[in-house]
């Protein structure tokens, strides 16, 4: 199948110009900036904004998919969280997945869009030099594999684990690392005491 197949392919909203900041208002707008390592909306960066641009907003929701249209990485983001009691759209550089065909997952759709064989895709068709994007036309035409909803369900249970996985390795590193830079600078601080002259490290 085809991603258009499985999936309505919608742009973001189309601002004019530099996206406002305008407190009050509360409509928040997606950006780039705002998706986390783990590819989720990091809703506390989102700043609030007013529209600008004369097309009729259509407000994110739950189970969105968020596809970056340009950059090194074409990556996908679930809507999740707070969604629901916020007014938000998506920059107009992203394209915007929804309303899914009931055989496959917005889950597992998310996950199979940051595969390897999805990304290599987008790069073998991306357009530009500075700065690389992808047209919707590519997106729609994105191949996508699609197992039984049970299997679905089995991968993106795996890739949570896995997720899981990464975070708690990754604090595990940085509570190491700052145990290290504790031991380092107490040995300085010894050494110093030690050392009638002064300070040996400055």
């Amino acid at each position: 199948m085809l991603l258009r197949d499985v999936a309505d392919i919608t742009v973001g909203y189309p601002f004019r110009g530099k996206i406002p900041e305008q407190s009050g208002t509360g409509i928040v707008a997606v950006q780039m900036k705002d998706i986390g390592s783990e590819y989720y909306v990091n809703w506390g960066n989102c700043i609030e904004t007013e529209l600008t641009g004369k097309k009729k907003p259509v407000w994110l929701k739950l189970g969105d998919i968020l596809v970056a249209a340009r950059g090194n990485s074409n990556y996908a983001a679930l809507v999740a969280g707070v969604v629901d009691q916020l007014r938000s759209v998506a920059s107009p550089h992203f394209f915007v997945l929804s309303n899914y065909s009931d055989k496959i997952s917005p889950q597992y759709l998310q996950w199979f869009i940051n595969q390897t064989p999805s990304q290599r895709y987008f790069q073998r068709e991306a357009e530009g030099t500075l700065t690389k994007s992808i047209r919707r036309s590519v997106l729609e035409n994105l191949p996508v594999a699609v197992p039984s909803i049970e299997k679905q369900e089995k991968i993106v249970q795996l890739h949570m684990a896995l997720v899981h996985e990464q975070i708690v390795l990754r604090q595990l590193t940085h509570n190491a690392q700052r145990m290290m830079n504790t031991i380092v600078n107490d040995l300085i601080k010894e050494a110093n005491q030690d050392n009638k002259a002064g300070n040996i490290f400055k």
